[in-house]
């Protein structure tokens, strides 16, 4: 329309009013609204990774939970194996395993295992026989075996090679005996578990309630229920409580 009126207006040479001009209002057409999400912290990643990477976030405190965990693995082994010999003698088995604790000395400050010397061999079940590889050997493997300290183990010479030990079957008050000693052996294992944890995290001046501070605490949990596991089991072998 607007056209029509300008082409009006240049063949008449007239200008027309105001009101004869059409003004066409043209509206636009706006996008549509949008909408967009928030723009909330994201969430962390932490439970998509798996647990043995979620421990630590240096590389320092990864290594030195390594090291803890090594130390009290190794305490915990010494305990086992120790508790293997006295819960083998206080059940009243014979195996040459109840010699296993005996050293020899070898001159000049020296000391070897009893197996490296001489051979062990089990004789009418209840009978321990040693053979000295080398005769001169024969005296200190012996004052080895009462070096050991071991309960009603009393070396017997049968030859200039050759060593007797009977062994007694263990009544009951010995059995109590070994478990008193086996739990003293676990205290005793328990302070140097908590030793090695006290130690690591005084070294690593970890922050309160931190994920370090939480992971060797479980740690430290999980070696001491082992001390108790390797105790109980203990106790119901000898029949004591």
């Amino acid at each position: 329309m607007s056209s029509l009126v300008r082409q009006l207006a240049r063949r008449t040479g007239t200008t027309l009013p105001a009101r004869h001009v059409i003004q066409l209002n043209v509206v636009r057409r706006l996008p549509a609204s949008r909408t967009y999400a928030s723009r909330s912290k994201p969430k962390s990643t932490v439970s998509f990774i798996p647990g043995s990477q979620l421990r630590f976030d240096s590389e320092d405190a990864r290594a030195e939970y390594t090291k803890t965990d090594l130390k009290m693995t190794s305490v915990v082994d010494w305990f086992r194996k120790e508790v293997a010999a006295l819960e083998t003698r206080a059940s009243g088995r014979v195996t040459p395993a109840l010699l296993s604790p005996v050293r020899v000395e070898r001159g000049r400050g020296q000391t070897v295992k009893l197996e490296e010397v001489a051979t062990v061999g089990i004789k009418d079940g209840s009978v321990l026989i040693v053979t000295v590889f080398d005769e001169q050997n024969t005296k200190a493997v012996e004052q080895g075996i009462y070096n050991a300290k071991l309960p009603h183990i009393v070396p017997q010479r049968l030859d200039s090679r050759t060593l007797k030990i009977p062994v007694p079957k263990p009544t009951v008050e010995a059995r109590n005996t070994l478990a008193v000693t086996t739990s003293r052996m676990a205290e005793d294992v328990r302070v140097q578990l908590r030793k090695h944890h006290q130690a690591s995290v005084k070294k690593g001046k970890y922050e309160k309630h931190s994920v370090e501070l939480e992971e060797f605490q479980k740690l430290s949990d999980r070696h001491i229920a082992e001390v108790d596991k390797i105790l109980a089991q203990t106790k119901k072998a000898t029949g004591s409580k």
